[in-house]
Order: C-alpha cells, then sequence, then structure tokens
C-alpha cells in the first residue's frame, strides 16, 4: 500500500515541478529578454507594492536594471510583463502607438473605470478622440486662462489660508482634498458648501485605496475604496440625471457637454460619462495633489531652483501616478535582439539620471 502513496507522491511532485518550471519560462515563439517570473499567480506584484519613501528609483526596478539591464521579463498580478527604461525603446513605442501597441491597464483598473469592450473610454480612435477633445474644451490653454485660473487661484488662497491657521498638516492629504472638490465641481458641478456629502473625503479615499493590493474583503483598503466608488457614482448620476431632466439648466462644466452629447454615437451613453468623470477625478486628483506635495518638498530643500526651472522637470517625473507607463503588443515585432509577441503587456519606466 505504501507503494501507491509513494508513487503518488512521486507523480504530485513531478507534475508540480514541470508547472514551475513551466511557470518560470513562458511558451513563447519570440525570444524576450532575461528576468524572472516570480512566484505562481502572483508574480512579483509584492515586490513591487512595497513602499518606497525615497524619491530614488524604486528598489524593485533598481534591482532587476542592474541585474538584467535596462529591459527585463516579469509577472505582475498574473501577467508575464516586459518593464523596459531603455530610451530608445520607449521612444519606438510610443511612436507606434495604436498600431504595435495600445494603452492598457491592470485587470482592477479596468474593471472599476469600465476599460473593457467596443465602448471603453480609453479605445484608440473615435472615442479617445471625443473623450481628449471634451477634456481639452475644459482644461486647455484657453479655458484655463480665460476662467479656471482665477478660480484656481481663489480656491489655492482659501485653502492656504485655512492651513496657515493649523500647526501642522498632512500636505498629501489636504492637497489631495482640496484638488478634489475643484475637480468635482470643474467636472460635475458639484457644490461642497451647499452638499452635506464630504465629497472631497470620499474621492481621496477611493483614489488612495485603488493603488492598494486588490483584496475585496471586509477591512482592507480596497474593499473601502469600493464603497468610495459606488458613492462617488451615485452622486454623479444623481447630477446627471438632474441635467437630463432639466437641459436648459446649464452649469457650464464637463457634464453639461456631456449630456448635451449623449446618444449622438453609440459609446456615448450615461454609463460612458460616469465611468469618465470617475476616470478624470482619479487621474487630476492622484498626479496634482502628488506633484503639489513634491514641490512643498523640493523647494524646502532646494530654494535656489526657483531662480532655475528644474524643478518642474523633476516634479513630473518624480510625481507621477504610476513609475511607468502600461501598453500591450497588438502585433509581433523585433527590436534589437528581442523578438516580441502580441500577449506581451508592457511596463514602459521613464526617467531621467539627474
Amino acid at each position: 500500500m505504501w507503494q501507491v502513496g509513494l508513487c503518488v507522491v512521486a507523480v504530485v511532485t513531478i507534475l508540480i515541478s514541470r508547472w514551475l518550471y513551466k511557470w518560470r519560462n513562458p511558451k513563447c515563439n519570440g525570444v524576450l529578454p532575461p528576468g524572472s517570473m516570480g512566484l505562481p499567480f502572483i508574480g512579483e506584484t509584492f515586490q513591487l507594492l512595497i513602499p518606497n519613501h525615497s524619491l530614488d528609483l524604486h528598489p524593485f526596478i533598481k534591482k532587476r536594471i542592474e541585474r538584467y539591464g535596462k529591459v527585463f521579463s516579469t509577472n505582475l498580478v498574473g501577467r508575464p510583463m516586459v518593464i523596459t527604461a531603455d530610451s530608445k525603446l520607449n521612444n519606438y513605442l510610443i511612436q507606434q502607438e495604436g498600431r504595435e501597441v495600445e494603452l492598457w491597464y491592470l485587470d482592477t483598473f479596468q474593471k472599476v473605470f469600465g476599460l473593457e469592450g467596443e465602448a471603453r473610454p480609453n479605445a484608440v480612435g473615435q472615442i479617445h478622440k471625443y473623450v481628449r477633445g471634451s477634456y481639452l474644451n475644459f482644461f486647455g490653454v484657453d479655458w484655463l486662462r480665460t476662467k479656471l485660473l482665477a478660480e484656481i487661484e481663489t480656491t489655492v488662497r482659501i485653502n492656504m489660508h485655512r492651513w496657515s491657521t493649523q500647526g501642522t498638516i498632512d500636505a498629501k492629504k489636504e492637497t489631495a482634498n482640496m484638488v478634489a472638490i475643484f475637480a468635482a465641481k470643474t467636472l460635475f458641478g458639484h457644490d461642497f458648501e451647499k452638499s452635506c456629502d464630504d465629497i472631497g473625503t470620499t474621492i481621496a479615499g477611493f483614489v488612495e485605496g485603488l493603488l492598494s493590493f486588490p483584496l475585496n474583503i471586509p477591512g482592507t483598503k480596497f474593499y473601502k475604496c469600493m464603497k468610495d466608488k459606488d458613492k462617488l457614482e451615485k452622486v454623479i448620476w444623481a447630477k446627471s440625471k438632474e441635467r437630463i431632466a432639466c437641459p436648459e439648466e446649464k452649469k457650464g462644466d464637463f457634464l453639461d457637454q456631456a449630456v448635451k452629447d449623449l446618444n449622438t454615437d453609440f459609446f456615448l451613453t450615461e454609463n460612458f460619462v460616469v465611468s469618465v468623470i470617475v476616470g478624470a477625478l482619479f487621474a487630476t486628483v492622484e498626479s496634482i495633489s502628488t506633484s503639489i506635495t513634491l514641490s512643498f518638498k523640493l523647494f524646502e530643500d532646494h530654494p535656489w531652483v526657483v531662480e532655475d526651472l528644474v524643478v518642474i522637470n523633476e516634479v513630473l517625473r518624480l510625481g507621477n501616478v504610476a513609475p511607468g507607463i502600461l501598453r500591450v503588443c497588438l502585433v509581433t515585432f523585433t527590436f534589437s535582439v528581442y523578438i516580441y509577441k502580441n500577449f506581451i503587456n508592457w511596463f514602459l519606466f521613464i526617467f531621467r539620471k539627474t
């Protein structure tokens, strides 16, 4: 009897070893750069999610660049991926947008922001053109100069006066709340003073939780993030219904234009509008609040940079929401000595040494 048990253990061990080998060496007709796949299912996700409190490169990226070079293979959240910090390859991929590669997001982001299907807001072509044009109408240079700049200055003065009356403040938290309230007013006309909802805290909580590990169980940041998202969507849906019911009441915001354009094309639905606004809130709040907080740090440490405008470049580089740009291959192509197949996801890590 023990011989049968021993055979079963041996077979299971062989199968597991074979599976682990296939995991660490994924089948590919192309020639991928060197790298490691990490643990089964999760890959090297945890190493990348470890907080980094330095302005230097993230340790995950830095160690692998030193070991494998500027282009290396890895696996993040169960997805085979190539990370590149090579300026020539990055430039090539950006130039091939819509042909050999296209914009891509992790599965969690795709579900949260509705980035799936033909009518996804990030689709290349007509939809991308509409979203980009609509945003530029309300955040472009002309609108910024004629309207937004004065409103931004007023908002900043009010908040800085309030901060000056406090002993210490959490710069990231306070700036995120300030930007969230301003963005909500500009995008869908939310009046913070008249509303009983703390929209700033809701948006900030949603943004913070979205950047955590996607474990949707009670007590986790991601679970709270999903609750904040539901609350936020209810507010936007209510505003949308009000505009549709009374189209003559104009607020002069993004939602006005979106409601006016409803059903003029196959992708212009209420769900689409809500997804676009939620995505805009995330991109606006996280990127701007991070950049402002980083500016405070850089100006305090290096006050002389006011005379040199180097700080602007550094804030844009270091204050990005993610350390890189995600793309997915559409076709097989060759660059240098490597052949990349169309199932490969890309993580473009763009940086400038100073």
